[in-house]
């Protein structure tokens, strides 16, 4: 059985807490197991959450700033260490080259696994699997950043009427989805559109034309707010966006779960955050997320 979910492991921003570690999101996605911004201590964080480095096929970090990327000298060395058995893939802003070398090879161990560097130079699509696309697109920070997309490809769903009163059953119920027609009768006259799920992550940035292209028509859109309303300025003066931001771009973008994360450690009352992004007008299923937290990626849209 597929499962898709996210795991959060960490929530906060530049600062940790006694609640929350630096970031760090995995989103289990069938098969594949994408790690994003992986912050200090993620390793640490998958141990409590119950993730594997067998279970990281690729990772993406949205920019190299230490809340961000920090762990992934542990996490790239752990893979090596577990002696992961499959190819793992790491895409993350071209500009930060170097940063991402040095985190590769910050201490000495032994190399096990085969890590593709995929940069990431400027907008578009960065790998296809059947199962989904995963595309970047540029955020607007104080230094380069980028957010990902996963797009599902849209399919087809069987109508169980139409096929009984057509005569398809059994095996030709396969072969119709295969071939397109059987024995005179069409797919699209058995089925319906069945569009694809959608899943975006968008770190630090401030609202620009990237954010609102990462978050159309998501199924879920896990997104930084790292200030609340009343500090906009903060925000925009750090390449942030506020609890109201965030909840007005989901609410805009036809969002169907909303995911707050990255919160600076100004805030105690983290219920503040659902109560502005409420207030801001998004009224599909929220989440203020905490660490260790299990996110399930709504099903597909019927």
């Amino acid at each position: 059985m597929s499962v898709r979910e996210l795991v959060v492991l960490g929530t906060a921003s530049q600062v940790p807490t006694r609640h929350r570690n630096h970031n760090g999101y995995l989103l289990r996605w069938d098969a594949d197991g994408i790690l994003f911004d992986p912050g200090e201590g993620t390793q640490r964080q998958m141990l409590r959450a119950g993730v594997a480095a067998h279970d990281i096929n690729r990772i993406c970090v949205t920019h190299f700033h230490g809340d961000h990327s920090l762990g992934l000298a542990g996490v790239i060395q752990r893979i090596n260490l577990d002696r992961v058995p499959h190819e793992v893939s790491a895409h993350y802003p071209a500009s930060g080259q170097r940063f991402f070398e040095r985190l590769r090879y910050a201490t000495a161990y032994r190399e096990t696994v085969s890590l593709t560097e995929a940069p990431v130079a400027a907008d578009g699509v960065l790998a296809t699997k059947p199962s989904y696309t995963l595309e970047a697109r540029r955020l607007s920070h104080p230094v380069e950043s980028f957010g990902y997309r996963l797009t599902e490809p849209d399919g087809r769903r069987m109508l169980p009427e139409a096929l009984a009163e057509r005569g398809i059953a059994g095996p030709d119920i396969g072969r119709l989805q295969r071939e397109g027609e059987v024995g005179g009768v069409r797919l699209e006259e058995v089925s319906e559109a069945r569009p694809g799920q959608r899943f975006a992550f968008v770190m630090d940035t401030r609202l620009c034309e990237g954010v609102y292209a990462l978050a159309e028509s998501c199924d879920m859109l896990v997104i930084e707010s790292t200030f609340l309303d009343e500090d906009e300025h903060l925000a925009s003066d750090h390449g942030h966006l506020t609890a109201g931001q965030a909840a007005r771009v989901a609410r805009d973008a036809g969002v169907r779960h909303l995911v707050l994360t990255h919160f600076s450690q100004r805030y105690t009352d983290a219920e503040e955050f659902e109560r502005q992004a409420r207030a801001a007008g998004f009224e599909a299923e929220l989440t203020v997320a905490t660490d260790l937290l299990r996110v399930p990626v709504p099903k597909r849209r019927p």
